[in-house]
């Protein structure tokens, strides 16, 4: 997660304050739906357990919940390079990449959050990209260190496993980086169905990329947890926008789906919520995710 009040207040510059307005329609999530979560949750919990743990599958109550996931390939130092877990999911008989997301003690991962400039991505690795597209430099930077290996990996599962599902998941940093892949995948692998499920995400890129997801990835959701103040940030005034697919949690057993890219209309979801980051809360970054914690610390 980000690390500072400081360094959030310079992530959010120039965010324009959401007006108060009445609420209107969204959607309530029904329990079922909100429950269905879970397994996703905890993957992107996963991910920021060891490596040791991530290979031989044994990273706690995460790894428990999911019991019919196999790990193929880790990598990552949680540092330069966040870490990472493919491998594949019996049940939904799906391939998942998997991310973590910022470890607040390493300074280098620290980095990768506060490189906010926009810059376009390689054609080489999002092939017929819009030249309008930016996204955020270092979630850029930092997806193409893995991009080749993952893809391999996510290939040869495919072939071995005889699907193309693929799963997408990550909270914070790494949801940012699932994002990231859920275009990457479409373009490369367009026979992929993709699901991409993101918790407590920061926004990536301008809304030349955000209308992009919203094409290319139809089953996109982004959970976003009561007061956490990361998917604000870095701020609409800085030119970044979200992608469709906020449910936001209100509190336990209550979440809303809210219509349409970066909702600063229906009170009930997280501009109106969280109007700016003096008005959230970094711990609700952490969770509970319908009674589930992420990050280092959980791994347990």
């Amino acid at each position: 997660m980000f690390a500072s009040v400081l360094l959030l207040a310079t992530l959010a510059i120039a965010a324009p304050l959401a007006p108060v307005v009445e609420e209107r329609a969204y959607s309530q999530v029904s329990t079922a739906e909100l429950a269905g979560f879970a397994p996703y949750t905890q993957f992107a919990r996963a991910a920021y357990c060891g490596l040791d743990g991530l290979k031989n599958w044994n990273c706690g109550q995460a790894c428990s919940a999911l019991s019919d996931f196999t790990p193929t390939l880790v990598g990552g130092d949680g540092a330069k390079i966040q870490q990472y877990v493919v491998g594949y999911w019996a049940s939904k008989n799906a391939v998942v990449v998997a991310h973590q997301g910022t470890d607040p003690t390493q300074l280098e991962s620290l980095l990768t959050d506060v490189q906010v400039l926009q810059r376009q991505l390689s054609t080489t690795l999002f092939p017929g990209i819009s030249s309008s597209v930016y996204v955020h430099s270092g979630f850029a930077d930092q997806h193409a260190l893995t991009a080749s290996v993952i893809l391999a990996e996510v290939k040869k599962l495919f072939t071995a496993r005889k699907t193309s599902n693929l799963v997408l998941v990550g909270h914070s940093l790494g949801g940012a980086l699932a994002e990231i892949d859920s275009v990457f995948f479409a373009l490369q692998l367009p026979q992929a169905t993709i699901t991409t499920r993101t918790f407590g995400l920061p926004r990536v890129g301008n809304a030349a990329w955000a209308e992009v997801v919203d094409a290319k990835v139809p089953d996109f959701v982004r959970v976003n947890n009561r007061k956490d103040l990361i998917p604000i940030i870095p701020g609409r005034g800085l030119g970044f926008a979200h992608p469709e697919g906020e449910v936001h949690i209100v509190g336990t057993g209550d979440a809303v789906a809210c219509e349409g890219n970066d909702n600063a209309s229906d009170g009930k979801c997280t501009i109106s919520s969280v109007p700016n980051i003096f008005g959230g809360n970094i711990i609700d970054h952490l969770g509970p995710y319908e009674g589930i914690y992420i990050g280092t610390i959980f791994c347990t």
